[in-house]
């Protein structure tokens, strides 16, 4: 069947979610390596959490709650107008270096991206990088009041698009969202960002693991769920080459 539209997650995918932690170094000088990677790590798992308890709030509460809970781990109080503006880092994540390149050679294509952001997050984030100028749709899962990986999240695609889910190919870096996606029945490019041979490299090496790349091993990986993605690329950069030869 003919691909219709390619669908990509934001955070870690298009946008650099490492980038806030010029603002965690300089809130909490000494501390920023930890609360990025922590923020992070329990902003996913507060997702997730929320979607088995029913007790969905929007991304924008999700990453305050995670950002307190990091903090909280190593004792560090802050005012809620510096966690405030720690959350407004979201909004300026930097695209990685690729990522308004890749797009373009990919116009033709229905492009959207569908992402657990909520929508006054996507809104800011699209409009300060210049993706909305870019993309044809930017979906958020609020519409459903779930994330991602619950199949409803990626229904949104199907409604707001009007294409059946094997005319999509979506793309992410996450490996949940890859194993969401195969799942859901969308063909799948996986962003490999972190060769597996370059992490086992940094894992046993003989150093002390960090939360750097403690992140990098749970979060950058392919899952071992059985849904594997149908092609992987270094760079999105790739994505123009894999359409129409490994993903069809």
């Amino acid at each position: 069947m003919t691909i219709k539209a390619l669908v990509f997650d934001a955070y870690g995918t298009l946008y650099d979610v490492q980038s806030v932690a010029a603002a965690t170094e300089a809130a909490f000088p000494g501390h920023g390596e930890y609360i990025t990677q922590v923020w992070r790590l329990k902003q996913l798992e507060y997702t997730w959490l929320r979607s088995l308890m029913g007790r969905y709030e929007d991304f924008r509460v999700v990453t305050r709650d995670s950002l307190r809970y990091a903090l909280d781990t190593v004792g560090l109080p802050a005012e809620a107008t510096v966690i405030d503006g720690m959350v407004e880092a979201y909004n300026t994540l930097s695209l990685y270096p690729e990522a308004e390149q890749a797009l373009r050679q990919l116009e033709g294509n229905q492009l959207a991206i569908l992402s657990n952001g909520s929508p006054g997050m996507l809104a800011a984030l699209t409009r300060n990088s210049g993706l909305d100028k870019v993309l044809q749709a930017v979906i958020s899962v609020d519409a459903k009041k779930v994330y991602k990986p619950d199949p409803r999240a990626y229904s949104l695609v199907g409604d707001r698009l009007g294409v059946q889910p094997e005319e999509v190919v979506f793309v992410s870096s996450n490996g949940f969202d890859v194993a969401g996606a195969r799942c859901f029945g969308f063909k799948v490019a996986r962003i490999e960002r972190v060769a597996p041979a370059a992490l086992r490299g940094e894992l046993i090496g003989g150093a002390a693991v960090g939360p750097a790349a403690m992140f990098r091993a749970l979060r950058t990986q392919d899952e071992a769920l059985g849904f594997a993605a149908d092609a992987v690329a270094g760079s999105l950069l790739d994505l123009s080459g894999l359409i129409g030869s490994a993903i069809r």
